[in-house]
């Protein structure tokens, strides 16, 4: 019997791209960025680095070329231990992510390594626009519902489909005004809406 589909989203979700933006920094400038916002969402708001000129830009940007960063991201608070659950209740996970293909592997690994239950990421690559660069791959997946912590990624996805926004750090957060109507749930984080999606 086909087991339902969850579609999840990774960064922000299932692993902390967070951590991994403050890897890349070291490695391209030979300092580990000190915290000055832990409830900031963008990476570049949570740690106290100073803005880049256009060569500090590419060797930053450098670093996210690299297949070993998306392979070492440290999973999320909470969230391998809610797609175990979710997987004992009979769903199958896919993880649809905006990462470029080429990443496809490196995204699957590093998921596998920190012990999520996921056996398929789908990748979609990263584009601002009225409709979500990941809602073709959510039509053709038919899951039942869709968890991404981007709302402008809940943009036309079928109305078939639950959708679900994680909302985890408020500062400087997209996620706000008329646009949270495209969420049918809202949730601090993973765990939260695995405790709501299974009623316990």
């Amino acid at each position: 019997m086909t087991r339902p589909i969850l579609a999840l989203d990774a960064d922000g979700v299932l692993v902390d791209l967070h951590a991994g933006y403050a890897r890349a920094w070291q490695r391209a400038f030979g300092v580990v960025p000190a915290e000055r916002d832990p409830l900031a969402y963008w990476p570049m708001d949570r740690w106290d680095v100073e803005r880049v000129d256009a060569e500090q830009r590419l060797l930053l940007r450098e670093q996210f070329q690299r297949p070993e960063l998306w392979e070492s991201l440290p999973a999320m608070p909470g969230a391998v231990e809610a797609c175990l659950r979710l997987d004992d209740a009979g769903y199958e996970l896919v993880c649809v992510t905006a990462l470029e293909s080429r990443f496809q592997k490196a995204r699957l690994n590093n998921l596998k390594a920190l012990g999520f239950p996921i056996r398929r990421v789908i990748t979609t690559g990263h584009q601002e626009g009225d409709r979500s660069p990941k809602a073709d791959a959510i039509e053709k997946l038919r899951p039942v519902a869709f968890v991404d912590d981007y709302v402008a990624y809940l943009r036309g996805i079928p109305t078939e489909v639950h959708t679900a926004l994680v909302l985890r750090a408020p500062n400087g957060s997209p996620n706000v005004g008329n646009e949270l109507k495209l969420a049918r749930s809202v949730h601090q984080d993973l765990a939260a809406f695995a405790t709501h999606w299974l009623g316990s």
